[in-house]
């Protein structure tokens, strides 16, 4: 780096006209320092983007080749709060705390069976047990993909989970009679949702010696008929087969754990970067593999059940899910009517959104502030930021009272700048998550008063899905003709 370009970072970091400790005079970006988060299930070294842009940042002084580095967090929470690069607190720069926290995730296995609670429930388990759940706050959240991303989110439909259960004995073994009567016999949506917990609480809270008999039985079955050895290999649906080298996997990761047969009920999702899905409160879900940006309401207040070694929770996990079957909804975003170069990603809950910004080389985009303190980071490729370079891993705050930033790319580099931008939401009204109009199967009235609903309807879509964005102004489809949709797609 020449000396412009140290000259450039410095005042980018500063990013005051005026008395540094006065925040009400900053009129650019200031470059942020924020906390790395290693846990067992994150992708060590270098080969962690964590780590990566940790040390653009200066979070780290070096990378640790045996360190998991699992996440970056960027906000202003309380177990890692960020500081700017004149050494105060965000916090303390903003005037309060942020009502989201932003994150880069790398998985390099799988994170736990989980759920987050819906602000009732974590007012609740924060008064129970403040020392496991240490804020009263509920977490809904969002997952941008940066590279192919493994999941499993959501309950399996009710004839998925009843074909599965015939067809390994062994995961039948481990469920009883009664919750499998109910899962067969279920036809209506409440006889489907106590089926479903039923179901779920049977096998967790199934005697460990059963468990883990019937899982070893389980895995030698199934390394018989996914070896070459078996007499027709490929003789069985996709989404069956997947199913079962995902069992085999995790349980490579977690020897013994009966949570390795959670893809016999939880939807097992594959995604490409730049396509994103929406977790409500009081959803199953485990990350499995692969790097994104996530952005959550202000909390770290998660319930587990099963794939860690940390404090499991079954009783309250079974207790306050929904029982919402289908997977999310694939999200490509919109593009903004605002910034062309621009694409949305915006959830039904108020307190975040996203914004993807894509500057390609010879190009500019001027990007008008919104009006509220924005978080940043560059994702990939490099380009100047008023004048200013900036460098993949670099983190930034905007205050709400700045200028207007421009971003330019230099024609001569070989590819486009990527910036991810997250804020307070001010599309509530136009979410691209899930359709407004089928949210909890509740009207977006309800969402725009100001309620916050547990859970959006999560329908199955198959082999379908659009990932591609939609125009900003394209008009939504009536409630009738998206039900009508949903039920013409094949069942897989």
């Amino acid at each position: 780096m020449n000396d412009d370009e140290n000259h450039n970072d410095k005042s980018l970091d500063n990013g005051t006209t005026h008395d540094n400790n006065n925040v009400n005079t900053r009129k650019s970006v200031v470059g942020l320092v924020p906390v790395v988060q290693d846990y067992a299930w994150g992708i060590r070294g270098m080969d962690s983007r964590v780590a990566r842009y940790a040390l653009e940042n200066k979070a780290l002084a070096e990378v640790d080749p045996d360190t998991p580095y699992a996440e970056l967090w960027i906000g202003t929470h309380p177990k890692g709060p960020s500081r700017l690069k004149t050494g105060e607190l965000l916090q303390d720069a903003i005037g309060e705390e942020l009502p989201f926290l932003f994150k880069v995730l790398s998985a390099g296995k799988a994170l736990s069976i989980q759920a987050h609670p819906d602000k009732e429930n974590a007012e609740r388990l924060n008064d129970e047990n403040p020392s496991k759940y240490g804020d009263a706050n509920h977490k809904p959240e969002m997952a941008i993909a940066l590279t192919p991303f493994e999941a499993m989110c959501g309950f399996r439909r009710l004839e998925e989970i009843s074909f599965l259960i015939k067809k390994h004995p062994e995961f039948a073994a481990c469920i009883s009679q009664d919750a499998k009567l109910a899962v067969f016999l279920a036809s209506e949506a409440l006889s489907q949702k106590d089926a479903l917990r039923m179901l779920f609480s049977s096998f967790m809270n199934c005697d460990p010696e059963i468990s883990s008999k019937q899982l070893k039985l389980l895995l030698f079955r199934l390394q018989a008929e996914q070896s070459r050895f078996h007499i027709h290999p490929h003789d069985e649906p996709a989404w069956e087969r997947k199913c079962s080298r995902a069992i085999m996997r995790l349980a490579q990761q977690f020897p013994d754990d009966p949570g390795a047969m959670a893809p016999l009920f939880l939807n097992y999702l594959l995604i490409a970067p730049g396509e994103s899905f929406f977790m409500a409160a009081n959803e199953p879900h485990a990350y499995v593999a692969g790097e994104i940006i996530e952005c959550m309401a202000c909390s770290d207040n998660v319930v587990r059940a099963g794939l860690t070694p940390k404090f499991k929770d079954v009783d309250n996990l079974v207790n306050m899910l929904t029982y919402s079957m289908g997977g999310p909804t694939i999200d490509g975003g919109a593009y903004s009517a605002d910034n062309p170069d621009v694409i949305r990603y915006s959830p039904p809950c108020p307190e975040f959104e996203v914004m993807i910004l894509t500057v390609d080389p010879g190009k500019e985009s001027l990007y008008k502030n919104p009006g509220v303190p924005v978080i940043m980071i560059v994702l990939e490729g490099s380009g100047y930021m008023d004048g200013k370079l900036c460098r993949p891993g670099r983190s930034y705050y905007w205050p709400a009272n700045a200028d207007d930033l421009l971003f330019t790319v230099a024609a001569a580099r070989r590819g486009a700048m990527k910036v991810a931008l997250a804020h307070k939401n001010l599309h509530l009204d136009r979410p691209t998550a899930v359709n407004p109009l089928d949210f909890g199967g509740a009207s977006s009235r309800n969402v725009l008063s100001g309620g916050y609903p547990a859970s959006p309807r999560m329908p199955y879509m198959g082999m379908g899905g659009g990932t591609t964005p939609v125009s900003q102004d394209r008009s939504l489809m009536d409630v009738e003709s998206t039900i009508n949709t949903i039920n013409d797609i094949p069942f897989m």
